[in-house]
């Protein structure tokens, strides 16, 4: 009888084990489907995004080129001509990585950003996508892009209680200007 009761208990334990394989493996496909027929979606979605984004940005352009040997870089193009660029832009602030696009001119002033990505504060930092902030940026060159707490028709005053937030953006948008300035250097010569 002991016996018994043995082998039932192993052919319970390996039941409910191959219950749990045949589970996952179940799982997993259906995940997978779910993943291959909505990632092609997504993807076109992201690059929707990005396209909107970007004549947001620069909103005389006609069209937008990739720059070659600059990655994830578009030139805004008006009647042919070069008239900005639209460059990544990364910066750590105070919840992690603010991932943006900067629209900078040829000749190395700010037109305006905007943020992709971001987990900064609610209600402090997350203020930085607010035109009272972004406007600030217009037309500065690197020099003028440092944030103070004083206010300045120069300078970008930081966003209150939100300073790192701040300084992140304009870091993450200078690094964008200061590699537009040097690229566009090289393209006179």
């Amino acid at each position: 009888m002991a016996h018994d009761a043995h082998d039932d208990k192993n052919n319970s334990v390996f039941k409910i084990t191959l219950n749990l394989v045949v589970t996952c493996f179940i799982s997993g496909i259906i995940i997978a489907t779910a993943f291959a027929i909505t990632e092609p979606v997504a993807a076109e979605q992201r690059v929707k995004a990005k396209n909107d984004a970007m004549k947001e940005l620069v909103k005389e352009a006609d069209t937008f080129k990739t720059v070659d040997g600059k990655e994830g870089w578009y030139a805004g193009l008006k009647g042919g001509k070069v008239i900005a660029y639209v460059v990544p832009a990364n910066s750590k602030g105070y919840g992690g990585n603010i991932e943006m696009l900067a629209a900078v001119t040829p000749d190395g002033k700010t037109m305006d950003y905007k943020v992709l990505k971001h987990n900064e504060t609610p209600g402090l930092g997350d203020k930085m996508v607010e035109p009272k902030f972004r406007n600030q940026f217009a037309k500065k060159e690197a020099k003028d892009l440092e944030v103070v707490k004083v206010p300045s028709d120069k300078n970008i005053q930081a966003l209150t209680g939100a300073t790192i937030t701040s300084r992140a953006v304009t870091k993450g948008v200078k690094e964008a200007v200061e590699a537009v300035a040097a690229y566009s250097a090289t393209q006179k010569k």
